[in-house]
């Protein structure tokens, strides 16, 4: 064919005009000409679609046609269908399937940029210089052109004293109990919030706080204070507590993780004591690993938290670190995308077209070899060819997934061993956080909980077994004297469920091991592990050794 419209998407550079100008029209016309000419068939099914508007649906069944979901959308738009601020909606059964799709009508159409989306980005704690000129499109000196704007709203309705530590602070979780019992007995009613970087530290905290509190009870003319911690393992009503006013005659010191940050108001807050730390997530490209690490909190941060005590009236916070130490603090915290695993984002971008990554305009560039680490992997999964391109069907496939690539590839493989059902079950089991939950003061019925379900085949069985169990009870009060989280297992049957789909979608045969092999004997052939295996599905662990051994 000699139209630009079928010609190779990469030889073909449109002007990207606004719909409805002279270049719109004649795109229109060439594309009707050469379909005329060169596609009779086509052209008539579209003159067809004329005679139908009055009918509200048209099956269109036509095995040989090629360019239906680019170009029938197009005709329709051109005939009028789309009048009266209506809408034509096209619906494709594959992500990749559907953002190419767009991209190629966008070409055709002269559409490159949807004007009428609106992007707002809100945060207290980002560098929104850096998300200014990822976002702006102007090229002149001319600010008027400017396709994006920073706003500052000033959100601190009252001062706050900021009070720094006169020597380094040697145990943080002692000195912020120590702090909250001196504001205690020496300033003005009102709540304390401490900021910690774990449960176990602000469990261990809360536990000395109400060893304090015992203690003034004793006394009846001090005023009494209510403990209560907030994180994210806790049970909602626990969590509910943190935010419920208390009586006058009362304190409420709250000890959270930085939950309490950004996002939740905790009313009443009127000091802030700030351990200067925080506990992040960072991924170890050696290991092909991520791992929480408690590192010093930026500025930013440490600015968000002082401002949870300027609600409702001034307040102070107390930063367990000198005034000399915090100006050496980061101005901002690292940002996610270069302190996270790779392969996930690098997958996607494959699958939308990027083929370039390492010259990919991120908004917070990642780590060079961060990228070529997900790259490997990648590749080590099947992937990626040996030129970096997306492989077919596997790389595509496992681009469907809303997985870590080596989920999504251990999904696809299950099939060949007979586990798929198993296999779904611990993917989505690996999805949700804190399967295992208690309240402060149940640690020993955690523990015995967790025993329970654990086998020594490792925590994939373990979530498997209570996976199973829960799916049998499918009980709040069952999950609640066995130190499981009900919602979170409820949303594992969710993810469950949506993962089964897309195998489905991709006609992919499902499979169980329990449902057929039940006695011990089969036991030894179906868990048989060849040493070239561990290379072929964990190439970050394993590597070849000589012909006796595997190297780790």
């Amino acid at each position: 064919m000699t139209s630009r419209y079928v010609q190779d998407p990469k030889q073909f550079k449109p002007k990207f005009l606004k719909p409805g100008g002279d270049y719109f029209s004649e795109v229109l016309e060439e594309r009707k000409d050469n379909y005329e000419s060169e596609q009779p068939a086509v052209y008539n099914s579209y003159s067809s679609l004329s005679y139908d508007q009055q009918r509200q649906r048209l099956p269109i069944y036509k095995r040989d046609w090629m360019w239906k979901s680019t170009q029938i959308p197009q005709y329709l738009l051109e005939s009028g269908w789309f009048s009266n601020d209506g809408i034509i909606g096209i619906t494709q059964p594959r992500r990749v399937a559907a953002t190419m799709l767009a991209s190629r009508v966008a070409e055709e159409t002269d559409y490159k940029k949807r004007t009428s989306l609106k992007l707002i980005i809100s945060s207290a704690t980002f560098e929104a210089e850096s998300i200014f000129k990822f976002f702006n499109r102007n090229e002149t000196q001319d600010k008027t052109k400017d396709t994006a704007v920073i706003m500052s709203v000033e959100g601190r309705n009252y001062p706050v004293d900021i009070h720094y530590a006169l020597e380094p602070v040697a145990d943080y979780i002692k000195s912020s109990v120590e702090t909250a019992i001196k504001i205690h007995q020496n300033e003005i009613p009102g709540d304390i919030l401490i900021f910690l970087t774990g449960q176990e530290e602000v469990e261990q905290a809360v536990s000395m706080l109400i060893d304090f509190a015992r203690d003034q009870k004793r006394k009846s003319d001090s005023m009494k204070i209510f403990v209560v911690p907030l994180y994210g393992a806790l049970p909602m009503a626990e969590q509910i507590k943190a935010f419920k006013p208390v009586a006058r005659s009362v304190r409420k010191i709250v000890v959270s993780t930085n939950i309490a940050e950004a996002s939740v108001t905790i009313t009443g807050i009127a000091y802030v004591i700030d351990c200067c730390f925080v506990k992040l997530k960072y991924f170890n490209r050696h290991s092909c690993t991520d791992s929480l690490a408690i590192v010093p909190v930026s500025q930013a941060s440490a600015e968000q938290r002082a401002g949870r005590a300027g609600r409702i009236r001034s307040g102070k916070a107390f930063r367990l670190c000198t005034e000399e130490d915090f100006l050496k603090l980061p101005n901002f915290t690292v940002p996610e995308m270069q302190r996270s695993n790779l392969a996930p984002v690098i997958l996607q971008l494959k699958a939308l077209g990027i083929e370039n990554i390492l010259r990919f305009s991120f908004p917070s560039a990642p780590p060079s070899n961060h990228v070529i680490s997900a790259i490997e992997l990648l590749y080590a999964l099947g992937a990626l060819d040996d030129n970096g391109a997306l492989t077919s069907p596997l790389g595509v496939q496992m681009a469907e997934f809303p997985l870590h690539p080596m989920f999504s590839k251990l999904l696809l493989m299950s099939g060949e061993f007979n586990c798929t059902e198993e296999v779904l079950t611990i993917a989505a089991m690996l999805q949700v956080q804190n399967v295992f939950k208690a309240a402060p003061g149940r640690k020993l019925e955690l523990k015995r909980a967790k025993w329970k379900f654990a086998v020594e085949e490792g925590d994939f069985i373990t979530l498997l077994n209570v996976y199973d169990a829960f799916s049998k009870h499918q009980n709040k009060y069952w999950c609640e004297q066995n130190c499981l989280n009900y919602k979170g297992l409820l949303r594992a049957m969710e993810i469950k469920l949506q993962l089964s789909k897309l195998l489905k979608n991709l006609k992919f045969q499902m499979l169980l091991i329990k449902s057929y092999i039940q006695q011990k004997e089969y036991m030894r052939d179906i868990t048989v592990i060849e040493p070239k295996w561990l290379y072929e599905f964990a190439p970050h662990y394993y590597q070849y050794g000589t012909d006796r051994e595997v190297g780790l």
